[in-house]
Order: structure tokens, then C-alpha cells, then sequence
């Protein structure tokens, strides 16, 4: 039963634990916003990432077409915009010194990622334009930074350059990617300015007023910078509805793809028990005779071992079943006191199908045994020793 066991516990688990990821990732997109568009800088396949997502630098995008989507003459639906573009360096306070990836935006990323202050404030457009050196963090880094001093009004460097500290954004929690806890915003002329020399944007990020807009928005984009870019699709236009089906899509065909190898274990435990049965007949051979010569017959006997043999295999089923939920529940629990955004999932598919398989496995691999067992004469049965 042990082989059945495993085989079953690691299929249940599986499943399991591939809904729960796969949900982590949705529910963290979700959580980004359903009604956002993205511009990322670079052509590519209607389906496939731009070159940018390889860290190929492209400089096709910039703020201005940022400005130019939010004219409603372009765009009728797209009710804010910001742009963003990121860099390296370390962050100093005092003798604190950290590595941090910082990313220089536009004051509207706080409507855009529906940012909310857990003291202090987001810095203006007024701030952005005149180009002032000011710095929002999220909650994570300010505490790795400050530890239990107030960080707003603080100065920091980075790269050479001095800073105040004028905001801490709230905690999400812990995302499964792009975690805005670990933030450090400044506003997108000093980036591009002071600290990058560039004039370029990474991606630019668009809200629409409804979830229902996104597709005519997605349409709107795509028009507007074909005619700001002289006709030419130099940049990918992407939605999280499109993200939420190619992720799923994705991580249905590795879940499935893991279901198949722990299977091989399934197997396995078959033939373990094809090889446990095939002795039980051995050990039987006087009692199938006994039986058989006060009327049994061939069916009888068939019936006999394969009843066994789903009984073990069932048996072994409802265990591993059991084992592989439980197991899917600590996983759960673990990642959720992480803070991640993951669901205990027991899909009712994985038990049906733990009890059917097993109970496969178990007139499959019993059916040699058992037709061995009904086939003994039972004079030479009777006989044997």
C-alpha cells in the first residue's frame, strides 16, 4: 500500500499546491487592478514579451507619450497615467548603508497603483516638474533603513545626491513579485535627470475609468502612439486580463505536467501490488483447492483476489488522500503567515480522482494474481505443500 500511498498524497499535493500558486499570482494581479493597461517599451509578438522584459534597454517610450494618452481626444476612457523607469544604487542614512532598486514615476502613481500613506504624503505634480529631490519608501525598506525612528523629514543619499524622506507607503504585504513594500519612489525628472541621464521611460501604465473600457482603451493606446511614433509599433501594449490567461494557461500546463510525473509513483505502487498479490495466491494455492472442490468456481476465486486487491489499493487511496491534504494545508498555512496572498485549494477533481485511480490501479495489477488464483486445478491445489 505504500507505493499507492505516495502516489496518491503526491498527486493530491500537487494539485493542490498548484491551484494555491496559481491563485497567489492572480489574486496579486488582481490586486494590481483589473482596469490597467500597460505600455512596455519594444515590438513584439501579439503573445510573447517584449525586449525590454530581457533587460534589453529600448528607448522608444517616453513621458510625453504618457501626457498624450491622457488627452481625451486620444484616449476617451483613461482616467490616469504614470510612467516609471528604474535604476541601482546604495541608499545611505547616517552609517546605514543598503542596495536598493529605485524607481523614478510620475505623481499620478499614486491614483494608478491605488497607493494609500501610512504617514507623510506622496509627492505633487508640482514637486515632479520642479524636480525636487524628495523620496517615498515603502514600509519594508523604511524599517530596514530607519528601524523605529520616524523616517519622514529624514535626508538620505543616493547616488551622491541628498533626499527627504516625505512619506511611507502602507504594507501590502508580501507579493509574490514587484513587492511595492520594498519601494523607493522619486519623482521621474530627478531619475532621469540627476541620476540616470536619460530622457526614456520604461513602461508607462494606464487606468481606465471602468473594467469594461480596458479593451477600447488597449485600442486607443495602441492608435495614438502609431501615430506619435511615425507608424511604427515600437512598443508592446499588454492588459492584466490578457496576463491573468496567459499565467493561467501557463501554470495549468506545469501543474498538469507535475501531476504526470508523480503519477509515475502511482504506477509503482500497482506493480508492487501485483507482485504482493501474486504471493498471497501462492501462500492461498490449499485454500483456492479447498474451495474450489466444494464448488467454488473460476469467478468466485477471481472475485476473491480482486476484491483484495482494490481493498489494499483503496485503502492506500483514502490514506494518501488524506496525507496529501494535510500536507497541502501546512503549505498553506506557512505561505500565509508570509503574508502571501495564497488560498488552501482541495480541488474535488484530485479526490475523485485519487479514488478512482486506486481503485483502478487495483483491478488493473490485480487482474494477473486473480486470474492465476481461478485457473489452479484443484487437485494439484489440494496437493500442493
Amino acid at each position: 500500500m505504500l507505493g499507492i500511498i505516495i502516489g496518491v498524497m503526491a498527486v493530491v499535493l500537487v494539485m493542490s499546491t498548484g491551484a494555491g500558486a496559481q491563485s497567489l499570482i492572480v489574486n496579486q494581479l488582481k490586486k494590481q487592478g483589473t482596469d490597467l493597461v500597460g505600455i512596455l517599451a519594444g515590438a513584439s509578438e501579439e503573445d510573447g514579451p517584449p525586449a525590454s522584459a530581457f533587460g534589453i534597454v529600448v528607448t522608444t517610450l517616453t513621458d510625453d507619450d504618457r501626457k498624450a494618452l491622457l488627452n481625451k481626444n486620444n484616449v476617451r476612457h483613461a482616467e490616469a497615467a504614470a510612467s516609471y523607469i528604474s535604476g541601482n544604487d546604495v541608499l545611505r542614512w547616517q552609517s546605514v548603508e543598503r542596495n536598493v532598486t529605485y524607481t523614478g514615476t510620475t505623481a499620478s502613481y499614486a491614483d494608478v497603483e491605488r497607493t494609500e500613506m501610512q504617514s507623510g504624503r506622496f509627492f505633487t505634480i508640482s514637486e515632479e516638474v520642479n524636480g525636487a529631490h524628495v523620496m517615498v519608501m515603502g514600509p519594508s525598506i523604511a524599517k530596514e533603513i530607519f528601524g523605529n525612528q520616524d523616517p519622514v523629514g529624514q535626508t538620505v543619499k543616493l547616488k551622491g545626491k541628498n533626499f527627504t524622506v516625505i512619506g511611507v507607503m502602507t504594507p501590502v504585504g508580501a507579493p509574490f513579485f514587484d513587492n511595492p513594500d520594498n519601494a523607493t519612489l522619486i519623482p521621474l525628472s530627478v531619475a532621469q535627470r540627476d541620476l540616470l541621464g536619460v530622457r526614456h521611460v520604461s513602461f508607462i501604465r494606464v487606468k481606465a475609468d471602468s473594467e469594461d473600457a480596458v479593451p477600447s482603451v488597449v485600442e486607443e493606446v495602441r492608435q495614438t502612439l502609431l501615430e506619435r511614433h511615425d507608424g511604427e509599433e515600437d512598443f508592446s501594449v499588454r492588459n492584466i486580463a490578457d496576463a491573468l490567461d496567459v499565467l493561467t494557461t501557463v501554470t495549468n500546463a506545469m501543474k498538469f505536467f507535475l501531476i504526470a510525473v508523480s503519477a509515475i509513483s502511482l504506477f509503482v505502487g500497482g506493480v508492487g501490488i501485483m507482485n504482493i498479490m501474486l504471493i498471497a495466491v501462492k501462500e492461498k494455492t490449499r485454500e483456492i483447492g479447498l474451495r474450489k472442490s466444494v464448488g467454488a468456481k473460476n469467478g468466485d476465486v477471481l472475485t476473491q483476489f480482486l476484491i483484495e486487491s482494490v481493498v489494499l489499493t483503496t485503502t492506500g487511496g483514502i490514506i494518501g488522500c488524506l496525507l496529501g491534504i494535510g500536507f497541502s494545508f501546512l503549505v498553506a498555512v506557512a505561505l500565509q503567515s508570509q503574508g502571501y496572498a495564497y488560498d488552501f485549494i482541495v480541488s474535488p477533481v484530485s479526490i475523485v480522482m485519487a479514488f478512482v485511480v486506486s481503485g483502478g490501479i487495483g483491478l488493473v495489477f490485480g487482474i494477473v494474481p486473480a486470474r492465476k488464483a481461478a485457473a489452479l486445478n484443484p487437485i494439484e491445489a489440494l496437493r500442493y505443500e
